[in-house]
This record gives C-alpha cells, structure tokens and sequence, in this order.
C-alpha cells in the first residue's frame, strides 16, 4: 500500500511540491517518497485518498482524544458555524470552556486562550519573564516544547553537539538561532538531579522558571523520578523562578491532568491538543497571581497578549462538547485500554524475540527497537541500526493499516476498541519478526 508511485497520494506530493516549501506546511507529516493524503476520519479510523483505510493511533499527534469526528463535537461545530465562526466581541463559550477546566483542575485559578501549544509555551515564558523580571529559562535536554526559538534549543541534540553531561550545550534547533537565545536558555539533563540542581543554582537570580514536560514525546516518554521532581520544586522555592509544566500532550494523562498524578502545583501550565475538540487551541493556565500578568494596569498589561482567533467561538464549542466527554469514567477506561495496548505490545516483542521495550503512561505509548536501559535523554538517543529498524517498523504498519509515527509515538483514544489494539500488536509481531530476518537487530 506504501509507498505506491501510482497513487493519488503520490501525485498529490507532486503537486503540492509546485507550491508548498517541501510540499507542505507541517514537518511532522512530511514522508518519503511521499505524503500520504486523508480523504476522511471516523472513531478509529481515517481513509486516504486513494481508499486505504488506516487505524489512527495517531491520532493527530495525540490532539484527538476522542478519535475522529466524535457526534457531540460535530453537533457542537455546526450549531455554531450557523451562528458565525469568528466576531470582534467576546462570546459565551469562552467563559464557559474556561469554567470547565478551571473547576476540575487544583492549580488552574485562570487560564487564557490561544491558538496553539507552541503559542500557550511561547506565553508561558513571556509570562514567567513578565512576573519575574528575569530574562532566563531553564528546561531539559532534547524536549520537545513546540516551534519557538527559546523553546526549541536542545531540541535533536546529538553526541556530536551536545556537550559534557554536567553541563549540555544549549544547541539551536534552527539555521540562524541567535546567540542571544542560546545565552538565555539553560539546559539542564532530565533525571539527572544532582546535575541539574548545580546547574540551576549557578543561574538561580537570573531565571524567570523551568520549563518542564512531565510526559516528553522526544525523551522516550520515559518517567520522571521522583528524585528529579522533589529537586524541580526544591529550587522553586528557594529560587523565585516560576515552575512551568508543558502540559499540552500531559494533560490527557488524568482528568486534573499529569500534575494531578505527581502531586505537583505548578505556577503555570500550557495547555492545547485535546482541549479544542481536534480545532487549533491553546491555553495558558495558572495561579492566579500569575496569570495577573496579562491584566492591563494603566496603560498597558505586564503581558500584552493578542490574537485575532483567540478563543474563536469554533474551538470553544469544540472543546467544550469534547472536555463534557472527557470524564473521570472515561480517563480510567482509556487509560486502561492505554495499559492494554502496551501490553499487547511487549508481547510482540516477546513473540518475535527481539531486542525492544514499550514506554509511556495513561493513554501514551512509544515503541523502541531496543533493550538498554534508558533514564536519561541520552540514553533514549538512537543508536547503531535503530533508525532503519523506526523506519521499517512505521513502513510495515502503513501497509498494515496501521498509523502511528516514525518514530514510535502513538496513543488511543475513546473511539479505540480492542480489536484495533489486536490489529496493531499482530502488525507490529510481523513487522519485529522480518527485521530480524533480514539482520536488522544484528548492531
């Protein structure tokens, strides 16, 4: 099924590569030899162009906590594009989205809307610099915080780039990153306390906060310790900088989101994905001292913020009719079905006998081709023939029809069931045993 030069998929590419830089507006969806084109999505399952149906475990980089075209949401969309999609004046569904997570989750006084997790992080430390005075930021090595020049740096560090242990580099992301942002961003190593509490005490009056990913994507979803937490609030509280969670894949973790799991108030949190109902959402949220920042005293607010879709009513219908369906009875059975399919998947491997191990939590899952022992985002880096192994794992799984990620990210959503989860373990034990045959677990 993929890659097919004679599909529409494939013609699509081409196309798209006349007028799209790299023929499209999102690196995370850009494949080789091409892109694959959706046609439609329902539940589970999406259908491209060309009539493959795929199951999503996907699910648009886990923003779709509800699968694909969820009745109450779609309900919710029409009854107000009817009414208008976008006004100059404030609307309703704004309060009441606001209300809605406010009241479930300990922490979260005020929150203010964007457009996107990237926007919400990007805010989030403007805020904390707008609190605090200070100019700098801290976060771990090789997280993920979306497409934001300070919330980038270390993103993709190698061995090549990435500096002793005790002290990582601040390493660009981006062709062109300026100094001045790698000179503001502190890297510290993620489980690694001892080092990184040195390192943040050597830069304790110049951080506006920390910025952290209880669930990091590009740390292999590994855990937090709780050795690595106690140390995060240790120098909250001595230091005045602002502890920011990263919550915007975190918060499907729990019904109060991850912090309700650790047993950590942080300052603020970024929120998106889920909360918009699969529309472009954002969120900024926190205590209320914090979040007092945006409030114009005089002339101006300490953090003026902007956005002309802010809060569109669209997104806030959207994420109103998926949060009335995320409840505490629905977080436990999807994080049930989560824990089934990470199972199911660690007998794959057991079945195939090769090297590889499943990581994640609650609903989240990411596959590795290997069996070291990982604790650090070092350790997660790929090594010898992993790339090739990620490569050919997603390859047999598209034409399985299965969908996740390159690079092994996947998760479920409510619209799940078990005959999915079956489907993707019986692709993935196919997948492990042709890799061993053809000796790609020999390095």
């Amino acid at each position: 099924m993929y890659p097919d030069p004679d599909s529409r998929s494939a013609k699509l590419t081409q196309r798209a590569m006349a007028v799209l830089p790299d023929g499209g507006s999102r690196s995370t969806i850009r494949l080789s030899p091409h892109a694959i084109y959706v046609q439609k999505g329902f539940g589970s399952r999406v259908t491209d162009v060309d009539g493959n149906e795929l199951i999503d475990f996907n699910n648009n980089y886990t923003s779709l906590i509800h699968g694909h075209s969820h009745p109450d949401i779609v309900a919710a969309l029409h009854e107000q594009v009817a009414r208008g999609t976008a006004f100059a004046f404030a609307t309703e569904a704004e309060i009441e989205l606001a209300e809605m997570l406010t009241a479930r989750v300990d922490g979260f006084d005020m929150i203010r809307f964007c457009n996107s997790g990237s926007e919400a992080v990007m805010n989030a430390i403007k805020a904390a610099r707008a609190f605090t005075g200070r100019p700098k930021i801290a976060k771990c090595e090789g997280a993920y915080h979306g497409s934001y020049d300070f919330a980038e740096v270390s993103l993709g560090a190698g061995p090549e780039s990435w500096g002793p242990e005790e002290q990582p580099n601040s390493v660009p992301y981006s062709h062109g990153t300026p100094q001045g942002v790698l000179s503001d961003v502190v890297v510290i190593p993620f489980n690694d306390p001892e080092r990184a509490e040195a390192i943040l005490d050597a830069h304790a009056d110049e951080l506006a906060g920390v910025l952290f990913d209880p669930v990091s994507t590009q740390v292999g979803l590994l855990p937090p310790t709780a050795a690595f937490l106690d140390m995060l609030t240790r120098f909250r509280e001595r230091s005045g900088a602002l502890l920011i969670f990263d919550e915007v894949i975190a918060f499907r973790q729990a019904y109060g989101g991850s912090h309700a799991i650790l047993g950590i108030r942080p300052d603020i949190s970024s929120l998106g994905k889920i909360i918009g109902g699969g529309l472009p959402v954002g969120a900024i949220a926190g205590r209320r001292e914090v979040m007092q920042v945006f409030e114009v005293d005089g002339a101006k607010a300490r953090l003026p913020h902007g956005g002309t879709f802010n809060a569109n009513p669209m997104t806030m219908v959207a994420g109103r009719a998926a949060m009335a369906n995320w409840t505490e009875d629905a977080v436990e059975d999807l994080n049930r079905m989560g824990e089934h399919c990470r199972e199911s998947l660690r007998e794959a491997i057991r079945v195939a006998n090769v090297p590889g191990q499943v990581t994640g939590s609650g609903s989240l899952f990411r596959f590795h081709t290997h069996g070291r022992s990982m604790t650090t985002y070092r350790d997660t880096h790929p090594q010898g023939q992993e790339g090739q192994r990620n490569e050919h794992l997603f390859r047999h799984l598209v034409s399985s029809g299965i969908y996740s990620t390159p690079y092994g990210l996947g998760c479920v959503s409510t619209a799940t069931g078990t005959e999915d989860v079956e489907r993707l373990a019986e692709a993935t034990t196919g997948a492990l045993r042709t890799m061993r045959e053809a000796g790609l677990f020999d390095s």
